[in-house]
């Protein structure tokens, strides 16, 4: 294999073939490709792009760069979703526990927040004791018991995803399309699911702002998922305004636990109805009704215990992880809310301490935002229209400014 000549080729437009993909895939997982060529080679990559072939060949070979899930025979099917990103996407920690109740198995590998969106592994981590890390036989034991676990990523689940992604960061082409593909799906198909949703957000909160790019990412994924014999669907949803009501680790478990016991925010409920109904064969009303009878609630305390999390705090989240500053942000006149603006509360609940500015750093579980109102809402001067939780004293009203698009 001549490397140098694959990227030239690439660089002029031309294409490769699934073999010599497989060989540069291998070569730099094993460290015979050094990072400057593979960093030619995704420089390249962005700026032609790859067909659909091309993208699903390296899916494959990130997936099997690695473990790939083997299930026993006769199991039951294996599904999943995966969300793009946004602020307050909590909807993982309900749609796990729900599609168990129709005796799937739900293999869902998730992420920490990293930048302005929030992970679903921190937020299950304020939950005390709750374990992320599992290995394959307490994976598989879970399943048996309770349909369903959230868990990290393990050290040998698509390396050459994590090397990839690291380089990507600093050579700037992680907005590659085609990288952007394999990068997510590679991780999915690792699960060696049957069905799979995805959940492709757009708008001021979300990576693709615009509705076309979402359309092309989310097209792009679909494809290679259904080459790979995985039931692929996707939808698009707007991601201008946080999701639910809350964003912060320990306030979206509490929301998550008031809409598994019947109640909730209604866009978070209905965005989850909408993307566990792909996955399942039954009506969108008996999985409502599994949200209002207690069943998904069973099956989610079920998966807190089995990962060591203490149950008996689950329904007083808010009190156990009490920000010691509480601020609520008014409306400066009477009006329709206009603009809750996703991105700016994302950054700020980063800059007070619930998410990451970079990876390692530490994350508060206490702090956080509370919408108190949404977009298109008539609110009065002088209503509270946000509640903020924190370590220090804030200015509310340059908050607000900030939040609101207000002065």
């Amino acid at each position: 294999m001549h490397v140098p000549g694959l990227i030239e080729r690439k660089r002029d437009g031309g294409t490769l073939s699934a073999d010599e993909i497989a060989a540069i895939v291998g070569g730099y997982v094993r460290g015979d490709v050094p990072d400057y060529q593979m960093a030619a080679l995704a420089m390249a990559i962005f700026f032609r792009g790859m067909d659909d072939a091309e993208t699903t060949a390296l899916t494959v070979q990130m997936r099997d760069s690695g473990d790939v899930f083997d299930w026993p025979d006769g199991t039951p099917p294996k599904v999943d979703k995966h969300s793009t990103g946004g602020v307050g996407d909590k909807v993982s920690l309900v749609l796990a526990p729900l599609l168990a109740c129709e005796g799937v198995w739900v293999p869902m590998i998730s992420g920490r927040g990293l930048g302005f969106t929030g992970g679903t592994l921190d937020k299950l981590e304020s939950i005390p004791g709750f374990r992320v890390n599992l290995p394959w036989p307490e994976m598989l034991a879970q399943l048996e018991s309770v349909g369903c676990f959230i868990a990290g990523q393990t050290d040998n689940l698509c390396p050459a995803d994590k090397k990839l992604y690291a380089l990507r960061d600093v050579t700037g082409t992680v907005a590659s399309l085609p990288l952007i593909v394999a990068s997510i799906m590679s991780k999915k198909l690792a699960e060696s699911l049957d069905r799979l949703v995805l959940d492709v957000k757009f708008g001021r909160g979300a990576f693709m702002r615009k509705h076309e790019d979402a359309e092309k990412l989310a097209a792009a994924m679909v494809a290679v998922g259904r080459a790979s014999g995985v039931e692929t669907t996707a939808l698009l949803n707007p991601m201008n305004q946080p999701l639910g009501l809350t964003a912060g680790n320990a306030l979206e478990v509490a929301e998550c636990v008031e809409v598994l016991q019947g109640g909730g925010p209604e866009d978070l409920v209905e965005l989850t109805l909408d993307l566990a109904v792909p996955l399942v064969s039954v009506s969108r009303e008996n999985l409502r009704r599994r949200l209002q009878d207690g069943s998904a609630w069973e099956k989610f305390t079920a998966m807190v215990a089995a990962q060591g999390g203490d149950v008996s705090v689950l329904e007083t989240m808010r009190e156990l992880h009490r920000a010691p500053v509480i601020t609520e942000i008014t409306a400066p006149r009477a009006g329709e809310l206009t603009r809750l603006d996703a991105l700016e509360i994302g950054r700020f609940c980063v800059e007070l301490g619930a998410g990451r500015a970079k990876a390692g750093d530490a994350v508060d579980f206490a702090v956080g935002v509370e919408c108190l109102r949404k977009e298109g809402g008539q609110v009065a001067a002088g209503e509270p229209v946000l509640r903020v939780h924190s370590r220090a004293e804030i200015d509310a009203a340059a908050v607000g400014a900030r939040l609101l698009g207000v002065d």
